[in-house]
């Protein structure tokens, strides 16, 4: 270890903010101006950070001043790491690449006197001329690596130039995990199994396939016959007698596209259920087509399932005071101006016409739905079913929509119709409460996820209402 002075250098964000366009991906990129750095060649939205910022905050920062886009924290992941020597000597500098594929707001110019274009540029075809140092993060970036050194040296260009020398070295990250050893399925309780048994026969194969998070257990189950179906063993005896009841008497008006029951034991808060073919689209990076497609048949779901019974008129419901308690709890976690929204918005609440509740999924949103090979889209889990206001089930959905007015389209045709002016009170009214619910839930649960979707909802709410 060196007992010389020790080694620093500044450190600079900067901004892949990146789209789908007609070939490919594209990123979003401005040419710079004026009396500054490399003026007149092209760059992503850059820039240092402030004192006492962290990277985060430094790249949202940067892209609400450079183009006005406003980005959650949620959103940004860590695209790419440069060590960077500029040509004119001087100390080398580290930046850091996020990418961001969620904002809201159209990208503009916001600094003039700094930038005097931008545009969306297809990754595989980027502009000339290109500060070279850019053009290092963004080869790293199209080349999955993690990190890069772009060292220039005294003469070299500051521009990128494709025929010059390219000083960039892609840095690879650490080899892959192995596979997992094959298992031979995982232990059903005796009682489970005698169950499982008695409803589809012999058993040759069990598997858990449990959400990590949840407080039931899900056993997918292998016949001997080659058969297979899902045995679930609920947390509770409401979410048990809410998933029979749903299966009994709305979930069958969805067809194929829903599990069927085949068995419960009330006793030991089980069911099982029929096999649904196809993948979720949870956490899966899908084509814009496809999240359309998606979406849309999504809508005929919640279409269906609403009209499977008939209405009945809401009991009495207060708002103000389910906020009242939930914000107690959740207030050391919220953000400044988030307990003023949510009480707006639950007097707000107070002040519409008494709603109709129809049947509802309670929980619909992209881990309980089931994407086929042929594009048909399928939903499981109704634990949370109950009679409920038709725009609950749009509550947690909105989040994919932000930054995506398509796929809330797509959901309408797909629903046949578009909500009403005091619907899309309720919705934001509904939503502002399943936020602050969440936030309070992930917090007393060690649940970062759902915390963080409270968040990110609360966060929509307030750009739309700045709109």
């Amino acid at each position: 270890m060196s007992g010389g002075p020790r080694h620093t250098v500044p450190v600079d964000v900067h901004l892949v903010l990146r789209r789908d366009g007609g070939r490919g991906p594209e990123v979003l990129l401005s040419r710079r101006a004026g009396p500054v750095y490399a003026t007149g060649l092209w760059h992503l939205p850059s820039g240092h950070l402030d004192p006492g910022e962290d990277m985060v905050e430094g790249v949202i920062r940067e892209a609400r001043e450079e183009t006005g886009v406003l980005i959650a924290a949620a959103d940004v992941t860590a695209a790419v790491t440069v060590h960077h020597r500029p040509p004119r000597g001087g100390a080398s500098r580290i930046g850091v690449f996020f990418e961001v594929r969620r904002w809201e707001g159209r990208p503009g110019v916001r600094e003039p006197d700094r930038c005097d274009g931008m545009g969306w540029y297809p990754l595989d075809a980027l502009p000339d001329p290109m500060v070279a140092y850019c053009r290092a993060g963004l080869d790293a970036y199209r080349a999955g690596m993690p990190a890069a050194v772009h060292f220039q040296r005294l003469g070299d260009l500051v521009e990128y130039a494709a025929d010059g020398v390219d000083r960039t070295r892609l840095l690879p990250g650490p080899p892959p995990p192995p596979p997992p050893r094959p298992s031979d399925g995982a232990v059903l309780p005796d009682p489970l199994r005698v169950f499982a048994e008695r409803a589809v026969g012999r058993i040759t194969r069990t598997d858990d396939v449990s959400w990590a998070r949840a407080g039931g257990r899900v056993w997918r189950l292998t016949g001997a016959g080659g058969g297979t179906w899902y045995l679930k063993r609920h947390s509770g005896v409401r979410l048990h007698e809410r998933e029979v009841a749903a299966y009994r008497t709305w979930v069958p008006e969805l067809g194929r596209q829903a599990p069927r029951l085949v068995a419960r034991d009330p006793v030991a808060r089980a069911v099982v259920i029929t096999a649904l073919a196809g993948r979720s689209p949870h956490g899966r990076d899908l084509d814009p087509a496809t999240e359309v497609r998606v979406q849309r048949g999504l809508g005929r779901l919640a279409a269906a399932l609403h009209r499977a019974c008939p209405e009945r008129p809401a009991g009495p419901f207060s708002a103000v005071d389910i906020v009242k308690r939930r914000l107690e709890e959740a207030r050391p976690y919220l953000a400044a101006g988030d307990a003023e929204l949510v009480r707006a918005l639950a007097h707000a609440h107070e002040d519409l016409p008494p709603p109709v509740l129809v049947p509802t999924h309670g929980d619909l949103q992209y881990r309980n739905v089931l994407l086929t090979d042929d594009g048909e889209v399928r939903v499981f889990d109704f634990e949370r079913s109950e009679y409920a206001t038709a725009t609950r089930d749009l509550v947690r959905l909105g989040d994919t929509w932000t930054g995506r007015p398509d796929l809330r389209a797509a959901f309408l045709d797909g629903y046949g119709r578009p909500l009403t002016s005091v619907e899309e009170l309720r919705l934001d009214c509904e939503a502002a409460l399943d936020a602050v619910s969440g936030i309070a839930y992930g917090v007393a649960h060690d649940d970062p996820e759902v915390a963080e979707r409270g968040h990110r909802t609360l966060y929509r709410l307030h750009a739309a209402r700045r709109r």
